[in-house]
């Protein structure tokens, strides 16, 4: 209970929280994180495996190292910290933003979850409005759709838009809130960087937990430098003790 004293008794009066997570989570299930000192993009150059050009210049490539890592998360399990998130809808009403893309919030048991930068485990056309919604077994590489066209993976890259529809939704349910978590992520990546600001134009409490300092650290309410698998079990216990 001690690392969320400080706001306990305003918890009592909690109805909506807004989870809003990034690769620090994932990184406590063993998936690289993109930005960390031993962050993906410091051994690959985003920009051959993370845009639109590249997928066209060299489709192969990057389905190879999607695979990799569709591999990786296919053979992670959800930590401490995402099965804390699932628990708390027992008590009250749980929303997941996440810019991860490897579906561990629904594998512990989260039923409200929006992924705003896609997921690696749907694919979709370059070209017609083909999607599969899950696709656990490798693909041919690369893989064509039915109308002959390429298929790639239903993430978003660099350069592109988050799906407006998600994107709406994320606006709507930050200004909402009564409690944000911001949770294993630096806060850098735009637009998923301004959802704190919706929050507190709600008068929202913001928390932090993160291991390292972010960018909107200073505007945090509560900050716990720790992990989420750390703290989040901590949160549990106040809401079901209430």
């Amino acid at each position: 209970m001690k690392m969320f004293e400080l706001i306990k008794d305003q918890i009592k009066e909690i109805k909506k929280i807004v989870f809003v997570t990034g690769a620090g989570i994932s990184q406590e299930s063993g998936i690289p994180t993109f930005r960390g000192k031993d962050g993906l993009w410091r051994n690959y150059d985003a920009m051959k495996l993370a845009t639109i050009d590249a997928f066209y210049e060299n489709p192969k490539l990057i389905w190879e190292w999607y695979n990799e890592r569709r591999c990786n998360i296919f053979a992670a399990s959800p930590n401490q910290g995402h099965k804390a998130i699932a628990e708390l809808e027992k008590y009250v009403e749980v929303v997941i933003l996440t810019q991860n893309i490897d579906g561990l919030h629904q594998k512990a048991g989260s039923s409200k979850v929006l992924e705003l930068h896609g997921s690696i485990v749907k694919i979709k056309c370059t070209v017609c409005d083909f999607k599969d919604e899950i696709v656990t077994e490798f693909l041919e590489i690369p893989p064509l759709c039915k109308c002959g066209n390429i298929l790639r993976p239903n993430v978003v890259w660099f350069g592109e838009s988050l799906p407006q529809d998600i994107w709406q939704k994320a606006i709507i349910l930050s200004s909402q809130c009564d409690l944000m978590v911001i949770a294993g992520t630096s806060l850098v990546v735009s637009p998923a960087n301004t959802l704190p600001i919706y929050a507190k134009q709600n008068h929202a409490i913001l928390i932090e937990i993160n291991p390292e300092k972010t960018e909107m650290s200073s505007e945090m309410d509560l900050v716990l430098r720790n992990t989420s698998a750390n703290a989040l079990p901590e949160l549990v216990s106040i809401f079901k003790n209430n």
